[in-house]
């Protein structure tokens, strides 16, 4: 048998070489801009054995482990950089039964051709610090089936043990707690087949074993388990069993077919339990089960709460759990519901009756308001505290709900609801905008829309008036700052509805534009004069810039400007606008309020192959801008020239801070690589000098981008990640 080994990596935090010295980096504190959530908590994960170790996992933004005495959520992958971009989505998370302080991340986000192979972290003290092992092959923790599970588990009777269910490369085993790995080639060959996909965004994606599980039972303190389960994501027999502790594997006899099998659960008695699918989720699924399997005898019975019926369009059963030291106590979610909404179901006696929760449930969004018009979605796993059977969690789109008076319920009592998302921030920013009045920080994000942030440390309402889904672009007039524009994308679009809208009180309240750009589809990027009368808005996929002085009233098309030219405007001249095309490297600028433009030629040298770019005008005075386009680093606009910042190698994202004292040049921040080094940099001196103010212990999960100075507050800076929200960071 041909065995691939793959050796230990020891995990060591990334020494990039550079110019900096140790003391050129200067000391910040950092913060997440309290939101609450906003993204898919793809799992949780109780230890069996130890009171309040709880573990969550998401599909973009990592992973966090409860502390209840905090009662806060502590992020445990903000140590990731840039290099691990495409691993800060997790496929799965495990724990050592026999161990509390062992654990254990499968990490890898994309299957497509830009996604990473996946990683196998793990760790002795909870995820203080990890060690690292890679594998051949790409994890899925954003991809169809993320809230099935748990895909990698930990032999109970002997911790060296983990097998590790893949999408599309079959069962993975290690006999040494993960440190080196080989595939099982006794596992059935339908774990690699095409019936084992699922239709994902676009096409086809293969979604593979959906969980393992080991029999505790059937083994003893420090011998392997002979009996394991593994469940394949598939509507063909989809169940099989192991005897040999993962050697040879059959179907259990007598399951179901036709559904997908997404969880399995043990209870006290040595029964499982399954919840079941037509798809496996999140984006699709119409019909589904929930059974129950008794090895002894190999007997099944079909338990589902309520059946679908034939007059809305179907649903199917995201999980189900059950209660530790009583087997007759079991909860079962519904997943894509809509009619009349997903709800959890409730049964004390062993699944022959059930009741519903959410009719007499209530539900506090004090601590994120933003919450208060988001219904529980996407509920594909929930849980019941091994320690406290009053205390039920599930997960949803955007969060995580708990209660803690379950009992109470059954005698009558409404079940209480808490957003228990303290810590936990897991939004994607897709614009950032700090005005020299009102509000310091007004956001755009993805799936949850933005905020006006009165208060950097408490979760703010939504925006008011015209509701996206994502934000996708934002800013303020640099004269008149009260006046906003924004365009965004909604998920289902409501007839005649325009992807742009504007304000007159900082962005609390918006409007929609009379109308939008003749051409192109979804939200593109807009922006805004100087004394807020006009705006350019280039729609995604459009042939032309549009322009209006009458916020939607009447488009016409720009002149002068290619279509990839991304454009703002200047904060002091109204007739200014500044345009760099990030396909050719070309500069343009309009002195006519922005009609038409004209490119600038002057004497920079070779600037093509930029892929991407933004435009940042001098906040006070007009002609003056700063450039940033990826590998061909920082450009500086002045009157009469045009200058690369020399030192500044690559720039992903640059924003303007306010000086040390009036008139001087503004802070500039940039995520990059200066002089060799990448990471977050700050400059007092237009460039001159440049001082790191990340660390290699403190990373943000990869991707920097939106980078923005507060103009009011010097040294200020925020940033949005790729899934563990927007950043802050003060001086120390």
């Amino acid at each position: 048998m041909l065995t691939l080994r793959l050796t230990l990596a020891l995990f060591v935090f990334l020494l990039v070489p550079g110019a900096a010295a140790k003391d050129d980096v200067a000391g910040y504190r950092w913060r997440n801009v309290a939101i609450g959530g906003g993204g898919f908590v793809s799992g949780l994960v109780f230890h069996p054995h130890e009171k309040g170790l709880l573990y969550a996992r998401t599909d973009i933004g990592g992973a966090y482990r409860w502390q209840p005495r905090e009662q806060r959520w502590l992020p445990l992958m903000d140590w990731m950089g840039y290099e691990d971009n495409g691993r800060f989505g997790v496929e799965s998370l495990a724990l050592d039964p026999s161990d509390p302080d062992r654990l254990y991340l499968a990490v890898g986000t994309y299957l497509h051709e830009r996604g990473q192979d996946g990683v196998i972290l793990r760790s002795s003290d909870r995820g203080v610090t990890f060690q690292r092992t890679p594998l051949p092959f790409k994890f899925g923790g954003n991809e169809q089936g993320r809230g099935n599970g748990e895909r990698l588990a930990v032999d109970p009777n002997d911790g060296r043990v983990l097998l590790f269910g893949t999408r599309a490369d079959g069962l993975w085993r290690s006999d040494d707690a993960g440190a080196s790995w080989r595939e099982v080639r006794g596992f059935p060959a339908i774990a690699k087949d095409r019936s084992a996909w699922a239709r994902g965004w676009r096409e086809l994606r293969p979604v593979g074993i959906a969980f393992v599980a080991f029999d505790p039972a059937d083994g003893a303190r420090g011998v392997p388990t002979k009996t394991v389960y593994a469940g394949v994501s598939t509507n063909e027999t989809s169940l099989y069993r192991s005897r040999d502790g993962g050697t040879t594997w059959h179907p259990v006899p007598g399951q179901p077919v036709g559904l997908r099998p997404s969880h399995m659960v043990r209870d006290a008695r040595g029964r499982w339990l399954l919840s079941y699918g037509d798809e496996p989720g999140p984006n699709n699924m119409a019909d589904g089960a929930v059974w129950r399997f008794d090895p002894a005898g190999d007997r099944w019975e079909d338990i589902t709460p309520v059946r679908r019926s034939k007059a809305d369009a179907g649903f199917g059963w995201g999980a189900v759990a059950v209660q530790a030291d009583n087997p007759d106590v079991i909860i079962a979610s519904t997943f894509r519901r809509y009619q009349p909404h997903d709800d959890i179901y409730r049964s004390l006696d062993g699944g022959r009756t059930w009741t519903a929760l959410f009719p007499r449930s209530g539900f506090d969004h004090a601590s994120a308001p933003w919450t208060q018009d988001a219904k529980p979605h996407w509920m594909a796993d929930i849980e019941i505290d091994p320690f406290d059977a009053n205390r039920l969690l599930f997960v949803t789109g955007y969060g995580v709900w708990a209660s803690t008076n379950a009992k109470a319920f059954d005698a009558g009592a409404e079940m209480a609801w808490r957003f228990e998302q303290a810590g936990f921030e897991e939004t994607v920013p897709l614009a950032l905008a700090s005005p020299p009045q009102g509000a310091h920080l007004v956001s755009g994000l993805g799936d949850v829309d933005g905020f006006v942030h009165d208060d950097l440390e408490v979760s703010q309402p939504r925006f008011a008036g015209v509701r996206f889904s994502n934000t996708e672009s934002l800013a303020f007039a640099g004269r008149a700052p009260q006046v906003m524009v924004r365009t965004g994308y909604f998920h289902n679009r409501p007839e005649g509805a325009v992807r742009g809208a504007w304000s007159n009180d900082g962005g609390r309240t918006w409007t929609a534009f009379a109308s939008e750009p003749p051409d192109g589809e979804g939200a593109g990027q807009i922006t805004l004069a100087a004394d807020g009368k006009r705006a350019i808005w280039r729609p995604r996929n459009g042939e032309h810039h549009w322009i209006t002085a009458g916020m939607g009233g009447r488009w016409q098309p720009v002149k002068g400007l290619p279509k990839t030219a991304v454009v703002d405007a200047d904060r002091v001249d109204e007739g200014i606008y500044y345009g760099f095309d990030a396909a050719s490297g070309k500069l343009y600028v309009s002195g006519n309020g922005g009609v038409a433009f004209q490119e600038v030629r002057a004497p920079v040298g070779e600037i093509g192959d930029w892929y991407r770019a933004e435009v940042r005008p001098h906040p006070e005075k007009t002609g003056e801008a700063w450039i940033a386009a990826s590998w061909r680093g920082l450009l500086h606009l002045a009157p009469g020239k045009l200058e690369r910042v020399p030192g500044v190698d690559n720039v992903m994202s640059v924003g303007l801070g306010k000086p040390a004292k009036e008139g001087d040049t503004p802070v500039l921040f940039v995520f990059g690589e200066v002089r060799g080094q990448r990471g977050l940099f700050r400059s007092d001196d237009a460039g001159r000098r440049w001082r790191r103010i990340d660390t290699d212990a403190l990373r943000f999960g990869g991707i920097i981008r939106h980078v923005t100075g507060d103009p009011r507050l010097h040294g200020r800076v925020y940033f949005g990640t790729e899934g563990r929200g927007i950043w802050y960071g003060d001086p120390k």
